[in-house]
């Protein structure tokens, strides 16, 4: 209890930032009259554009994810599925080296995947529970699914590929992992835009073609370090595209998010956001010009696109967690929507 009275002016001796308001008026607009609950008449001010709650607490629970587990399994997992589109695409174009380092980088990518999922669920039977039932209306649980029958398709496929042994179930292994892996490379964009973080919710039409996008990047970037120059043309086409894909689903986020955009373009966030998109053009730029008759200039352009599909993992999760801390993005949402 505080040490409050009321007085003719009002509560006397009320500790700013401990005591909620019980009237704040009437919802009268700029100029107009109203009569306060003594019976006072006054002259309406304009509200601020700025949204509070009790105390100033978040309305809705941030996500517990840790940034390392959780932004880590997102860029991993994209960059196992899209490496494995570009080895299945390298194998029927007869690029053997490509294939087949594509193929490691997909199995070690998603092995990385698995590893930083289960750290943060907190032990592996829970990942195996989530087997028990199938919820098509779920991200996660069909990316779950996707996960469980995608990576030992694409094991099996580098396995029979370094052994040298059934290479025909191989290249069909590794074909059926090509085809799923389009889906582990954007379910993940799915996942974060299914929750109520305004900054991933809103933008739940564009993160999974941002993810992707970001994924092919990455895998093409990969693609340029690992592969000899006269077989790494399949990797540059999938990195200029794929950056491409990325900074315009970039800007088709911010506009979709619309007053929330401030999350990616401030702070920590904004900072991360800035650099990957540096970093995305001048991937792109090698990956189109000096990639194919430069080994420096692949190598350097490859790693360019890899810090960058990871730096816009960290960003957007950054902004995700920004946007959710702070109430005045979930107050500004319902307003907008009347509720």
């Amino acid at each position: 209890m505080s040490d409050a009275a009321v007085t003719r002016d009002g509560l006397a001796g009320v500790r700013p930032g401990r005591e909620a308001r019980i009237w704040s008026g009437p919802a009268v607009g700029p100029g107009q009259t109203s009569q306060d609950p003594r019976g006072r008449t006054e002259t309406a001010r304009p509200r601020e554009a700025a949204a509070e709650s009790y105390y100033g607490k978040p309305i809705i629970n941030p996500p517990v994810w840790a940034e390392r587990e959780i932004a880590g399994y997102l860029f991993t997992g994209g960059l196992a599925g899209a490496s494995s589109i570009l080895a299945a695409v390298a194998d029927v174009s007869d690029r053997p080296r490509l294939a087949r380092r594509s193929r490691l980088c997909a199995s070690a990518a998603v092995s990385i995947s698995f590893a930083a999922l289960i750290k943060d669920l907190g032990r592996p039977a829970r990942f195996i529970n989530m087997l028990r039932v199938i919820k098509p209306t779920s991200p996660m649980s069909v990316g779950t699914w996707v996960l469980s029958a995608y990576a030992p398709l694409n094991y099996l496929a580098s396995a029979t590929d370094v052994a040298g042994r059934a290479t025909g179930s191989g290249r069909t292994a590794g074909l059926g992992a090509g085809v799923l892996g389009s889906f582990v490379a954007s379910y993940t964009g799915a996942l974060v835009a299914n929750t109520a973080v305004p900054a991933w919710h809103e933008g739940h039409r564009e993160l999974p073609l941002l993810f992707a996008s970001s994924a092919a990047a990455a895998a093409g970037g990969y693609g340029l370090i690992a592969a000899p120059r006269h077989e790494n043309a399949p990797a540059a086409r999938m990195a200029v595209l794929g950056a491409a894909g990325e900074l315009a689903a970039e800007l088709a986020l911010e506009r979709r998010l619309g007053p929330i955009a401030e999350t990616l373009n401030t702070g920590v966030a904004g900072r991360r956001l800035r650099a990957a998109r540096l970093l995305t053009l001048a991937g792109a730029a090698s990956a189109a010009t000096v990639a194919r008759h430069s080994r420096f200039g692949a190598v350097l352009g490859g790693g360019a696109l890899l810090g960058s599909s990871l730096l816009a993992r960290l960003a957007i999760f950054a902004a995700g967690m920004q946007s959710a801390q702070d109430p005045k993005y979930t107050v500004q949402l319902q307003r907008e929507r009347g509720h």
